[in-house]
């Protein structure tokens, strides 16, 4: 079987991305900076379930072989380090590169420009140019509905336009678009740039609008609802993400260009109001909600064209009904581990987690992905 490199595997899609490619026998090498933007306790837990020990993550520049999964190694490694990532190239002769690593977040863009031009710039040109020294098959990286910004046309199709991006992490992942695009030009590389659209399911981040609306009503906290609740999304359950990534990857139906852009999204927009009501039912508590502005940055609907995944023999269609309820059990029971180790630390005289806090007090409320 081919050997994988997923970038951001200690991420939300890139754990389930290297859970799923571990389950069909891919030789999968997973990289993650493991960075304090949010909880890191959540990074090492995704991590921990595909075998890899906190200890042996924790490690720099180092590659750890799962406890679990023979067919699965970790290496924390920061994307525009210019000489450990081109000899992790040299050493592990990679077939396939999917890059999901990069600073993600709208809001947090706003205030913090700098790592976003670090990670999702610099760091996206190293795998390029690594990806073009190692004859790469293909590169898939992630890209965002969030490069369709105000556009009026819906739904939004790979063929519109994207010019008017309206934050900067838009911004640098149409950029990524565009360097990825010379690159195939110049090189005969083959990539693909994955628009996702507002993704949700277990192991989600905590700085998106499942777990924040979650954590809040749990705590008879008052919600944010941004836009006074006049949004819409495409919302997509997480299996059906991955489900839409391993058909390009397996790509069994030819395409005959070697640069293309794909949507991943369930192709129907719903609203924030019944996104929110979803998770009350689950929870069995009605929100307390705070409504509020659009914020910089937001956009008001969201809604994939998926006809060219669907033409790859695509059929993402989880219900919020269906994909909410399996969000709320993984987190009630996520919430209640944390507890208890949170209980462990204090009765043994420890310190809490101080990347934990430091992370949660930098969280940024969002509805979008």
């Amino acid at each position: 079987m081919k050997r994988i490199l997923v970038t951001g595997a200690a991420g939300f899609i890139g754990f389930h991305l290297s859970k799923k490619l571990i389950q069909l026998g891919y030789e999968v090498v997973g990289l993650d900076n493991i960075n304090d933007y949010y909880d890191v306790d959540l990074k090492y837990g995704r991590l921990n379930e595909l075998g890899i020990g906190r200890d042996s993550a924790g490690t720099w520049n180092t590659i750890s072989t799962s406890d679990s999964h023979e067919n699965f190694r970790f290496i924390r490694m920061n994307l525009e380090d210019r000489e450990a990532f081109p000899e992790l190239f040299n050493a592990e002769k990679f077939d396939v590169v999917v890059n999901l690593a990069a600073q993600a977040g709208v809001r947090y863009s706003l205030e913090n420009p700098e790592s976003y031009i670090d990670s999702n710039l610099v760091g996206f040109l190293n795998i390029l140019e690594c990806c073009r020294h190692h004859d790469i098959e293909h590169l898939l990286y992630a890209s965002s509905s969030s490069v369709y910004g105000e556009n009026k046309k819906v739904p939004f199709s790979e063929e519109d336009r994207v010019d008017h991006p309206v934050s900067l992490y838009a911004a640098t992942k149409r950029s990524n678009e565009l360097m990825a695009h010379t690159y195939c030009h110049l090189y005969g590389m083959k990539a693909t740039g994955l628009r996702f659209f507002t993704v949700y399911g277990p192991w989600g981040r905590p700085d998106m609008a499942p777990m924040l609306f979650a954590s809040a009503i749990l705590k008879g906290e008052a919600i944010k609802v941004f836009n006074e609740g006049n949004m819409r999304r495409d919302f997509t359950f997480i299996d059906d993400i991955i489900q839409g990534m391993v058909l390009l990857l397996e790509n069994k139906k030819k395409a005959d260009v070697n640069y293309s852009i794909i949507n991943i999204g369930k192709g129907s927009p719903e609203s924030l109001s019944e996104f929110i009501a979803l998770i009350e039912k689950s929870l069995g508590i009605k929100a307390e909600k705070n409504l509020m502005p659009m914020q910089p940055g937001d956009v008001p609907q969201t809604w994939a064209d998926t006809s060219a995944l669907q033409s790859q023999g695509y059929s993402g269609i989880t219900k919020l009904e269906e994909g909410i309820p399996v969000f709320v059990k993984w987190y009630l029971e996520w919430n209640k581990e944390q507890g208890k180790r949170l209980s462990s630390h204090i009765s043994n005289g420890s310190d809490v987690n101080d990347e934990s806090d430091v992370s949660r007090d930098r969280l940024y409320g969002r509805s979008d992905r």
